[in-house]
């Protein structure tokens, strides 16, 4: 060190050692690598502040020039500028050489000039922002030695200082184009008199040998004039840079032909300077890479070992350079403050995240309010308008249009103030203009003007009620959307309770926003403001939440249900039901179709909540611990997670290169694993969506994951099918066991709650428990079984065990096959209850963590939620689709088996059921006069029942295999009957005489109808449709109509010709008295199901396996139009699946289809009168009143509907 320096330290030791505190000057000298931390530690050893001191000088005395430069620049950042002053004559000169420094990156010269300029040193803790550095630089290149200005602009805390430093520490940039030095001065916020002495101090630092004057400028314009001459003869080619310039009248004192770099929030100050201008914005926050390192370095800690209260901290703040530096200097002297500075941030107390640097301002707080402070008074009352903002949310100028009761371009101008200065945020998107606060502006607004908070929402209510009224609100309008979104938030923030209700409570308003959002902020904002909501009706509440809660996966489709027809279908005491159906009163009167669910008072939901999040099939879906998210996976190869009370979603993540087929959350809710057809299984960070790990070990896909419950020593199940079962120890990241017993694949594995038993479900129809610790096998039940003793046809796919689940107590356990699910008692093995909603195949089970609800998926895209309770004491029975329907007397009696396989005959609108007998039957049917009723058996039986003594008569006549179809002839003396056998029986079944066989199908005969003159038609598997003389039992005519099976036919109402539907995707129109087709109609792209004659005989229907209906002219065979919704999403089938049945009304206007749910048509322009739709689906047949106002059919989860058109 030199003797100049060495003896000015000397001179000052005293009142150095008295005064300083060490602990941030020594964070600045080992930023600059003159000091080192075992040297800070040796420091901070030292009992008191002033032995602190004295240590600190001691060691400077024995280090070299750059020692003491550092420790000067270091006294005038931490607000010493009285003890700098001492040192500042002890300065030394250190030579220009382009050695390489300690950090070897900054060179020797570039150390100089900084120092001597008074640049900071870079921050203890530094992470480089290279784009927005070399920007910087570039922009300073542009000025080329010309005079001229380069602002660098952004809000408060961003960190413009620190990027306008670490610019000129560049070694090229210096030597290139600032040979004559760098300048730096703080300005600040001034009046004239700090302006003043800002500048006579820069003067005197300029003019340091007093070379050119001895006298201090005594004004402002003399300041100037000393500057320019100075900046001129003195320091040519000299950079000046302005740090937090906020008024344009003190850069007019800077503008004097020099080249200028300044920081400011407020990129309009420049307007009032001449010369070339570049700007550079700083966006508000680092990323989170960027902010986890801050952190890091901070606390002396890997990023990745970083507490999760680190990643909160940087969600918090939006990654604020300012906030995340303060918080980080906090806890690097309190290292056990994590969760409180989380929660000061996030309660908004920002005088306790205070000053620990050299940042200008005492706290955070202070720095933002400056800012607000510098306004006019009229734009600080439309900057406190702003407090009703929320974070994330882009408003449209048009909002506040109309909460200032101002033009758009007046609204534009005050806000592009706000942005200049940087207290605001606009996104230009195209020609709209949208505006946003950072968190922080948010946060800091929100507390300063918490007493003005009501009125100001109560503002913002009262200028909408004078703009807009709701049901004016069009979807085009620029501002529809926030209102939708953000109406009830600011009637709840104003109190203004009355009308919230009255909002939340209007189906109006239920129906304008779920068909622009979607139901889930719905749910969201009920559960929210239950608590208001409830002050008014708790049930009218419930009411609501219930119907958004288990009509979600239709609310959030395409065509967008009728709302109305929806709530229709709700319980006649709901206030859903009451005001739809006061609605659909009133638009019946305009011709408007609406239906009566007659009979739903038999139906109960068991389902709390029904969402569909992905577009395709949902393989699995898992409870958090906590039991607050939900995470799903499935075959759209996304793992999303969403709000159990809700349905909002949290997180969307691409998982996988293809299906996922099951996700898991790790006992601590930090991880959720995935796995996939690519054989691969993944973990995921819960909450940001980070992969963590990879693992790649099964031969084959792998079908499931599981973590066990004691997350001291966290094991992972994997199930694949390569038949095996894999339990992982991923603290050894090793497989620790393999379990062999299954013989198909493992679709599902389970560890009971105390993790000593495993469950495992297999294609092989089995459900085995293993023990965990031995790897050995405990016991098999058969589920497949359950199916073969069933009601159930076994003819269709094999009983695949898909999932289970296990019950809180570990007493019992939960399994899925096919589109039900099972609960069983492990001890026991025996069913404990079983429930049916799903319209496709159930892929997972899971119940919550507090045992009240299990979660289901589907193929049929939805999540189901369900209440334990009511599945368990749910005692209702379900009916087979295959029903009989007479319309007698304004009473609609249906005849149908239940799943406990009872005949039953219920009065459809009475509500009355008599269960007539028990047997296995396979087909029922009702004699015209509702006298007796015929049923056929599994067996091939056939049985008459007298109504109403119950008294069976068996009959003689059977068929060899399960009897399909029977019917009484219109005398109901007459018995027809088909079967499996391919064979139709026609008898009299009181004397069982004159029985006549009709034996000519070569396959199953698919149906028949009975014609006039005792005719018969029937059709078959085997593509023919024969006409028969049910008297002589001869085959009179034998159509050849197709190459596949015939599935439908129908004869036209004047008795000349009958159509005839086939699986080859064809339908064609025959002449009875013809053995060949009148016309062939094409043109289906699936088979075609069902096909129907209007009244007239002049029109036909035709449906296919698409969803797709076609009108066609019968004389020439021509395709009139298709009947089609008006817009339907991607890879749906337009009728929910197939169509199974039509029928025309009495006046050929209107047309009813059944297939996945019920469709209502107008047959002149093909449009969609109405939809209802089923609870379940795969509708078979619609019983039609000759009236044509009632209906009846059965879905596939057995719900019997009998509806009647409103009038």
């Amino acid at each position: 060190m030199d003797a100049k320096a060495r003896n000015c330290l000397l001179q000052h030791r005293e009142a150095l050692e008295r005064d300083i505190k060490t602990s941030y000057i020594m964070d600045h000298m080992i930023s600059d690598g003159v000091l080192t931390v075992a040297e800070e530690e040796k420091v901070k050893i030292e009992p008191t502040q002033q032995q602190r001191a004295a240590m600190l000088i001691k060691m400077i005395l024995k280090k070299d020039n750059y020692s003491y430069i550092s420790f000067y620049n270091a006294l005038l950042h931490e607000g010493y500028k009285d003890l700098a002053a001492f040192l500042y004559g002890g300065l030394p000169t250190v030579s220009s050489s382009n050695g390489k420094d300690l950090d070897g990156v900054i060179t020797s010269y570039v150390r100089t000039v900084l120092c001597e300029g008074g640049v900071p040193q870079r921050p203890v803790v530094f992470v480089t922002r290279k784009r927005l550095v070399n920007e910087i630089r570039q922009k300073l290149f542009k000025l080329n030695g010309e005079p001229g200005w380069v602002t660098v602009y952004g809000m408060a805390g961003c960190g413009k200082s620190v990027l306008a430093a670490e610019a000129v520490r560049d070694h090229q940039l210096l030597e290139d184009c600032f040979p004559g030095g760098v300048h730096w001065v703080s300005v600040g916020k001034q009046d004239k008199s700090g302006l003043l002495m800002k500048l006579q101090n820069l003067c005197t630092r300029l003019d340091h040998d007093e070379s050119f004057s001895q006298r201090l400028p005594l004004n402002i314009e003399e300041a100037k004039d000393r500057l320019r001459i100075l900046m001129l003869r003195k320091h040519p080619r000299s950079l000046l840079i302005l740090d937090d310039i906020w008024d344009p009248w003190v850069l007019k004192a800077f503008d004097n032909q020099c080249q200028i770099l300044l920081t400011t929030r407020d990129k309009s100050v420049t307007d009032s300077v001449m010369g070339p201008k570049y700007v550079v914005p700083v966006e508000s926050g680092l990323g989170k890479e960027k902010g986890l390192e801050i952190l890091s370095l901070f606390v002396n800690m890997k990023k990745a070992d970083l507490p999760e209260q680190a990643h909160s901290i940087i969600r918090e703040c939006k990654g604020s350079p300012l906030v995340v530096s303060l918080i980080g200097a906090l806890l690097r002297d309190f290292p056990n403050r994590w969760e409180y500075y989380l929660r000061q941030l996030q309660n908004k107390q920002f005088k306790r995240i205070r000053k620990s640097s050299s940042y200008d301002y005492e706290a955070l707080d202070e720095a933002m309010s400056i800012s607000v402070e510098m306004l006019r008074e009229d734009m600080k009352n439309y900057y406190t308008d702003l407090s009703i903002l929320q974070k994330d949310v882009k408003v449209p100028a048009k909002v506040l249009c109309i909460l200032w009761d101002m033009e758009t371009e007046e609204v534009e101008d005050i806000l592009q103030e706000f942005v200049n200065k940087s207290l605001l945020f606009c996104d230009r998107n195209g020609k709209s203009f949208r505006y946003y606060l950072h968190d922080l502006q948010v946060d800091f607004l929100t507390e300063k003007n918490r007493s003005q908070l009501q009125e100001l929402h109560k503002k913002m209510i009262t200028q909408f009620q004078r703009h807009h009224q709701l049901h004016t609100l069009s979807p085009d309008e620029e501002d529809c959307m926030y209102w939708y979104n953000f109406l009830a938030y600011h009637m709840a923030t104003a109190s203004m309770h009355k009308e919230l209700c009255a909002l939340m409570f209007s189906l109006d308003w239920i129906k304008a926003k779920t068909e622009l959002v979607g139901p889930a902020h719905l749910i969201h904002e009920f559960v929210e403001y239950r608590h208001i909501l409830d002050e008014k009706d708790c049930t009218v509440c419930e009411n609501f939440q219930e119907f958004l809660s288990l009509n979600g996966h239709l609310l959030g489709r395409r065509p967008f249900p009728n709302i109305v027809q929806l709530g229709l279908c709700e319980p006649e005491t709901s206030e859903v039901y009451q005001q739809a159906k006061l609605q659909a009163k009133q638009e019946v009167d305009n011709g408007m179709l609406y239906l009566e669910w007659v009979n739903k008072k038999t139906i109960k939901n068991l389902s709390r909540l029904v969402v569909r999040p992905h577009t395709d099939a949902v393989y699995h879906a898992c409870f958090s611990e906590d039991g607050q998210r939900i995470a799903s996976c499935g075959a759209d190869k996304t793992l999303q997670v969403f709000k159990t009370e809700t349905g909002e979603k949290l997180l969307e993540i691409k998982a996988h290169e293809d299906e996922v087929l099951c996700c898991a959350f790790s006992t601590d809710d930090r991880f959720i694993a995935t796995c996939s057809v690519d054989k691969k299984v993944k973990i995921w960070n819960s909450i940001n969506g980070e992969l963590v790990h990879t693992f790649d070990e099964h031969s084959e896909q792998v079908n499931c994951c599981h973590f066990t419950h004691n997350s001291n020593h966290l094991l992972l199940a994997t199930g694949s099918s390569d038949d095996f079962i894999k339990l992982w120890d991923l603290n050894q990241k090793g497989c620790r066991n393999t379990l062999f017993g299954h013989t198909n694949s493992v679709n599902h594995c389970r560890f009971s709650p105390d993790d000593k038993l495993l469950a495992s479900c297999s294609a092989d129809g089995t459900l085995k428990l293993w023990d965990v610790k031995s790897a050995n096998e405990r016991k098999s039940i058969n589920v497949k079984q359950s199916f073969l003793n069933s009601e159930e046809s076994q003819d269709d796919t094999e009983v695949i065990v898909k999932c289970c689940s296990w019950f809180a107590d570990g007493t019992r356990i939960m399994v899925a096959a096919k589109n039900r699910v099972f609960l069983w008692n492990i001890d026991t093995c025996s069913k404990v209850a079983d429930c049916r909603g799903h319209l496709s195949w159930v892929h997972s089970v899971m119940f919550s963590p507090d045992g009240s609800s299990f979660l289901t998926s589907s193929d049929d895209q939805t999540i189901r939620l369900w209440e334990i309770e009511k599945v368990c004491k749910n005692s209702a029975t379900v009916l087979k689709q295959e029903v009989d329907v007479v319309f007698h007397d304004n009473e609609v009696m249906v005849l149908a088996v239940d799943n406990v396989k009872h005949l039953q005959l219920i009065h459809g609108k009475a509500g009355q059921i008599d269960n007539l007998t028990e047997a296995q039957v396979s087909c029922c049917c009702l004699s015209p006069n509702l006298q007796y009723v015929a049923f056929g058996d599994e067996d091939g039986t056939i049985k008459i029942l007298e109504l109403p003594n119950g008294r069976i008569f068996p009959s003689r006549i059977r068929h060899k295999k399960a009897v399909r179809r029977i019917q009484f002839t219109a005398d109901g003396e007459t018995l027809i009957s088909s079967s499996d056998d391919s064979a139709i029986q026609v008898w009299n079944w009181r004397s069982e005489k004159d029985c006549v066989f009709l034996q000519a199908h070569q396959e199953t005969v698919k149906d028949f109808r009975l014609l006039k003159n005792s005719k018969l038609l029937s059709w078959s598997f085997d593509g023919t449709v024969k006409v028969w003389n049910i008297i002589t039992g001869r085959l009179e005519k034998d159509f050849h109509c197709h190459q596949a099976a015939v599935l439908y036919c129908d004869v036209s109402p004047d008795g000349t010709k009958f159509s005839s539907a086939s699986a080859d995707k064809t339908a064609k129109i025959w002449d009875f008295d013809l053995l060949s087709p009148l016309h062939e109609l094409t043109g289906h792209k699936g088979c075609v199901r069902c096909s129907v004659f209007s009244v007239d005989s002049n029109l036909l229907a035709t449906g296919d396996d698409n969803g797709e209906v076609r009108i066609w002219n019968v004389s020439r065979g021509e395709l009139l139009h298709p009947c089609v919704p008006f817009s339907v999403e991607e890879g749906v089938a337009t009728h929910g699946g197939w169509v199974t049945d039509l029928r025309f009304s009495p006046d050929n206007k209107m047309l009813v289809s059944a297939g996945g749910y019920l469709k209502w048509w107008n047959v002149v322009t093909g449009e969609s009168l109405q939809t209802f739709y089923t609870n379940g689906t795969n509708l078979k047949k619609i019983h039609v009143s000759p009236d044509f106002k009632t209906y009846v059919t059965v879905d596939n989860l057995g719900i019997l509907y009998i509806l009647q058109i409103l009038e």
